[in-house]
């Protein structure tokens, strides 16, 4: 495949969905970045990512026909990356997707161009924003604030700090895909 895979990864609270929606609304209309919806088995509220939604029996029967390229399990929820973004990969396309920071082994393993990405930002910050969205339980947020998978991460991860405002990290993100989509890479 001709494509790069960017895996946007970081805890919970850390503004990977903010910075995916800023760059899609500078550069999805530029033909070589694709942004990934996922699939998630959790009924779109408005307060969570823009992503399509299935039950657990259509997930899982859409799993067994072949429907995803990798799915895996967080938080009481089944996650699934759509199999078409192989497309957009042989077409030589960036396709950025948000991801579980447990999945980038199997990831890696069968995409080994990808770039990924850890967002991050300061403690406080983190635990303001979950609190905000209102999903959770105090308790559960510390849960969410004391996962470590960090070491599962590859040695040439980028990191973008997201702990000031959007717009600072946002333009760090859009130059890095920028950078990407302008190595080499056809639409």
């Amino acid at each position: 495949m001709n494509g790069r895979f960017v895996a946007v990864v970081g805890p919970s609270g850390a503004g990977k969905d903010s910075l995916i929606a800023f760059a899609r609304e500078r550069l999805e209309a530029g033909g070589n970045v694709r942004f990934v919806r996922r699939v998630v088995t959790r009924v779109a509220d408005g307060g969570s990512e823009d992503h399509d939604s299935m039950d657990d029996a259509s997930f899982s029967a859409a799993e067994q026909s072949g429907a995803f390229a990798l799915t895996w399990a967080a938080h009481d929820l089944r996650y699934g990356l759509p199999i078409g973004l192989e497309d957009d990969l042989r077409a030589g396309r960036v396709v950025i997707a948000n991801l579980s920071r447990a999945m980038i082994p199997a990831l890696v393993a069968r995409y080994p161009d990808t770039v990924v990405v850890n967002i991050s930002a300061d403690r406080d910050v983190i635990e303001q924003r979950l609190a905000r969205r209102g999903r959770e339980t105090a308790a559960s947020i510390q849960n969410r604030m004391e996962r470590r998978v960090n070491d599962r991460l590859p040695a040439s991860t980028l990191e973008i700090d997201n702990s000031g405002p959007l717009d600072i990290a946002g333009t760090r993100f859009v130059h890095l895909l920028e950078d990407l989509a302008g190595q080499g890479v056809r639409g």
